[in-house]
């Protein structure tokens, strides 16, 4: 298990945390002491270390991902876990080596154990104590041949651009909380019938204030929108901010939440360069019939989306 350490960062310190640390900071104003310059000898124009053909294979805009060894799938650890290999595309694609991600709602920590596979430095956000100490669990200590850190943070999100210097980040990535959609008792059949203890569970983040999980989907968007207009000024220009959303049906109406953040996101300075769809059909198991003969619905958990925005270069 990976080392916690508490360790009071300030501007001007030299000093790293070692490969093997990995660090939870509290509630601090103090500049988070992190790298954040390439490693790579790639082209200063280029935006990441793909190769041509790794790059067109990135062109298509349904992507497919499997769960690995290393992923978590138990929804008593985490109720939204996504799978590593999808966080690794996203950081592939937006970053060199030695760049910095930073992850506002880290969760169980997958952002930054692929981060840490790919040799890039980040940082992640959560308010709950237990999701931060999931994080280090995760983490690493084997990666003797890697120079890159990562560290998890307990704080509000609201509070990220505390932590950071102007244009040093280059992807922000995150799949968010759902506003309060997940605030509810799983009652469909599929979950019935799985008997996989989650008929009538509510899956939810916490029912701190604080939490975004909480909020109307008002809240939520407004809420979200003050958080990356914060982000915006660290982000480098045209790097990239990528949020994994999903739709959902509440009392039989479609809540467009990748919507609501698309005009958000433009509103706060943020400009949209695509929408990818996750197409998460080989990772769903038994799906209940929905609606059926009289309501057509689609499969929200059969497919999310991938916003894809950029700090635009005249900001």
């Amino acid at each position: 298990m990976a080392k916690t350490v508490v360790y009071p960062l300030g501007k001007k310190s030299k000093k790293r945390i070692k490969a093997k640390e990995t660090t939870m900071l509290y509630n601090t104003k103090k500049i988070l002491s992190v790298n954040y310059d390439r490693i790579c000898n790639c082209a200063a124009t280029h935006i990441n270390c793909m190769s041509a053909k790794e790059w067109l294979k990135s062109q298509i805009g349904v992507w497919q991902f499997f769960y690995g060894s290393k992923d978590i799938r138990d929804k008593n650890l985490h109720p939204a876990t996504f799978p590593i290999s999808l966080a690794k595309k996203i950081i592939e694609l937006f970053t060199h080596q030695g760049e910095l991600v930073i992850d506002p709602f880290v969760g169980s920590g997958t952002s930054l154990v692929a981060a840490q596979d790919l040799n890039r430095n980040a940082a992640g956000f959560d308010l709950q104590k237990k999701y931060i100490e999931l994080c280090n669990s995760r983490l690493s200590n084997d990666n003797f041949f890697n120079k890159s850190q990562q560290i998890a943070v307990k704080d509000d999100a609201r509070n990220i651009y505390k932590y950071f210097e102007p244009e040093t980040a280059s992807l922000i990535w995150t799949s968010p909380p759902y506003a309060n959609l997940l605030n509810r008792k799983r009652k469909n059949k599929s979950r019935r019938d799985r008997n996989n203890e989650q008929f009538g569970k509510v899956e939810q983040y916490s029912q701190d204030e604080r939490d975004f999980g909480t909020m109307s989907l008002d809240e939520y968007t407004k809420a979200m929108g003050d958080v990356y207009e914060s982000l915006l000024p660290i982000l480098k220009p045209k790097a990239h901010c990528v949020i994994n959303v999903p739709d959902m049906w509440w009392e039989n109406k479609r809540i467009t939440i990748h919507v609501s953040l698309i005009e958000e996101l433009r509103k706060r300075g943020y400009e949209l360069r695509n929408v990818i769809i996750w197409d998460r059909t080989n990772i769903v198991n038994r799906i209940g019939i929905f609606g059926w003969p009289s309501n057509y619905i689609t499969m929200g958990v059969t497919f999310e989306y991938l916003l894809d925005f950029w700090r635009p270069p005249q900001i």
